[in-house]
């Protein structure tokens, strides 16, 4: 324990967003570093419990709390304050291949269950851990680690998201041969086009894969399994084959919606505002339009900030539940996640363009109309929870205008191309149907499944622990034996 009274002397000062009125002009990243001094005092705020629920990932009522990847926090906490990051690296490593991407996109289920929290604010967990890996980055600590034995077993992944490059990585370092397919123009999956630059800039995926390469992983783009290779072909060259191409069937609201114009899908959207940025095209205007989002997750809210930079200044985001309370409720204690009213950085942005938050809850699209093949108008009706799912209540029915209809209504699996190609047997949420908890899909077959293709639509820190543990089981299956228990 670096200070034992650092929780009592320090109060908590997590990084600060750059002011509303100068990111919305721009796509790059939203948060503002703070300097060392400041870091240190944060990580001494850590009491290196006896019982660390940060790194526990322990299930209450349905929903986990604590890190998934069971980081050694109160270790790498005091490294920082007895400033030895590469000390600090070393022991972050040990359990979480990619802090760069858990230390921006992570909701930091650590911090939800930090004792400070109980009393008073969780330490600083998530910008710590950013801290340490940009630190080991600008300081010449992050270096290609080229495995020095190789098994000669060959490992083809399908999908380049956090489960695929975690599996890559832990398979690489093991010694195995990995080929990763992609069947985008870019590796990274949703790290590259499922997220927005201001909350995961593009160099810090493409610095990441390039550090990859250098270790030998070779990475296939505009590669994509049934149409640019065959199934068939995989299972002849690879001795084990692992899909971790996501759940990115996305979940429609109405029938017939997507022969309409104006109407899209929150990662489509999302994904061809990136790719314009990368290749520096035009980017489409939404000023003097009407956007409606439907979905309140952070998907909804990512295409709240998205269309703040297009230009919209009339935005409305429906979610179908209802308002969280602002503070826990005495049901809802500590450590479990805090089921409270948040705000993200996109219903800021559009609370400061067009003067009101742009949520409406307990709400849902009934139908939309339609002018010459394009969306202009939707029919919204409040909804209340009943036995089997919601139900409208009579007489609540408005209109909204409506040029842009974004659906973030989440997904509901893997994607039909996927299913056929490999001839898969899914489960009741349409994911891949792997052996009772173990990630083979078939006993007889060398294939496997990782990530939300397996789990269904999660958290990147998720899909990152499932890429590792779907390393282990590999590597056992190649290899008869194992040594990746003591990842590091």
């Amino acid at each position: 324990m670096g200070k034992p009274t650092g929780f009592l002397e320090f109060e908590r000062k997590e990084n600060g967003k750059r002011s509303v009125s100068e990111r919305i002009y721009d796509f790059e990243e939203l948060y503002i570093d703070q300097d060392e001094a400041v870091r240190k005092e944060q990580a001494a705020r850590c009491m290196n419990c006896g019982v660390p629920f940060c790194q526990s990932a322990i299930e209450l009522k349905g929903r986990v709390t604590g890190c998934p990847l069971h980081n050694l926090v109160p270790e790498w906490n005091e490294e920082i304050y007895q400033d030895n990051i590469a000390y600090a690296l070393n022991r972050l490593l040990k359990t979480n291949p990619f802090p760069e991407f858990t230390g921006r996109v992570c909701p930091a289920l650590c911090e939800k269950a930090c004792l400070n929290g109980l009393e008073g604010l969780p330490v600083c967990i998530h910008d710590n851990e950013k801290f340490i890996i940009e630190s080991a980055f600008d300081e010449g600590l992050m270096k290609p680690k080229i495995p020095t034995v190789r098994s000669s077993k060959k490992v083809a992944i399908i999908g380049s998201g956090p489960s695929g490059l975690a599996l890559a990585h832990t398979l690489n370092q093991r010694g195995h041969i990995v080929r990763v397919y992609e069947r985008e123009d870019t590796p990274g999956g949703l790290l590259m086009y499922g997220i927005p630059n201001m909350k995961l800039e593009k160099m810090i995926v493409n610095r990441r894969i390039q550090l990859m390469k250098q270790e030998g992983i070779e990475f296939f783009t505009n590669t994509e399994v049934g149409k640019t290779v065959s199934c068939s072909e995989l299972l002849e060259e690879f001795d084990a084959i692992a899909l971790c191409a996501g759940a990115k069937k996305p979940r429609s609201i109405l029938e017939a919606i997507d022969e309409v114009d104006g109407v899209y899908y929150a990662v489509d959207f999302l994904s061809e505002v990136t790719k314009s940025l990368q290749l520096q095209l035009p980017l489409c205007d939404l000023q003097n339009k009407a956007i409606v989002i439907v979905g309140g997750g952070d998907t909804g809210n990512d295409c709240c900030g998205t269309a703040v930079r297009l230009g919209a200044t009339n935005i409305t985001q429906l979610e179908m539940m209802p308002e969280p309370p602002k503070e826990r409720l005495d049901s809802n204690p500590w450590p479990e996640w805090p089921n409270v009213l948040k705000t993200d950085y996109g219903q800021e942005e559009v609370a400061y363009v067009q003067g009101s938050d742009p949520r409406l809850y307990n709400t849902t699209v009934e139908s939309i109309d339609v002018m010459d093949g394009h969306i202009c108008q939707v029919h919204i009706c409040n909804v209340k929870m009943g036995p089997h799912g919601p139900e409208k209540i009579e007489g609540s029915e408005q209109v909204l205008p409506c040029d842009v209809l974004l659906v973030a209504a989440g997904f509901v699996g893997i994607e039909d191309s996927l299913k056929e190609s490999f001839d898969l047997e899914v489960t009741p949420r349409n994911t891949i149907k792997t052996l009772p908890l173990h990630y083979q899909v078939d006993e007889e077959l060398p294939l496997f499944a990782a990530g939300d293709a397996r789990r269904g639509q999660s958290l990147v820190v998720w899909a990152i622990h499932e890429g590792i543990e779907c390393a282990k089981e590999i590597d056992q299956y190649l290899m008869g034996y194992s040594n990746l228990e003591g990842y590091k």
